[in-house]
């Protein structure tokens, strides 16, 4: 099964605040991955082509970081996930946008645990960590959205796991 997942999203502004949004990826001062909601992203190398690291079940391998505007992961886990997914502000654009993409296939379980599992909560943890851009690069206080209700669902079934 192929795997085409887009998530968007307006910044106010771009500059120096937005660029450290892609930079501080997995950082002590990290102010783009929703940890408060959501395992925390960690590399053993830090935020470096080569590093490998991820969050949760989901392991990946920094395979480009262009500091400020682009980082691009390839799975290693789990397995039948297969591809890679990229965090990228576009700032030669108006308005500035913040891109989450997701290129891949799916084999095995993975055909059925992508839509039904991975799916949902890959698209809910997107959208946080856009809400907490947008709170950053406004200096706005952080409001996380109320999860759709399978969102929800598969969070509480997943309690220990998360």
């Amino acid at each position: 099964m192929r795997i085409e997942n887009l998530h968007e999203r307006i910044l106010p502004t771009g500059g120096p605040v937005a660029e450290a949004l892609i930079d501080g990826l997995a950082g002590a001062d990290d102010r783009l991955w929703p940890h408060d909601r959501w395992p925390a992203m960690r590399f053993d190398g830090g935020l470096r082509v080569g590093s490998e690291g991820g969050h949760g079940p989901v392991h990946y391998r920094v395979i480009e970081h262009q500091p400020g505007r682009l980082v691009r992961f390839a799975f290693t886990a789990p397995e039948g996930l297969l591809g890679e997914h990229a965090y990228e502000l576009a700032q030669d654009v108006h308005p500035v946008i913040l891109r989450h993409t997701l290129h891949g296939r799916t084999t095995r379980r993975m055909r059925w645990q992508w839509p039904l599992l991975f799916r949902p909560l890959h698209d809910a943890l997107i959208e946080d960590s856009f809400d907490r851009a947008i709170a950053t690069v406004s200096q706005t206080p952080y409001q996380p959205r109320q999860w759709p209700p399978w969102t929800r669902t598969l969070r509480w079934l997943l309690k220990g796991l998360m």
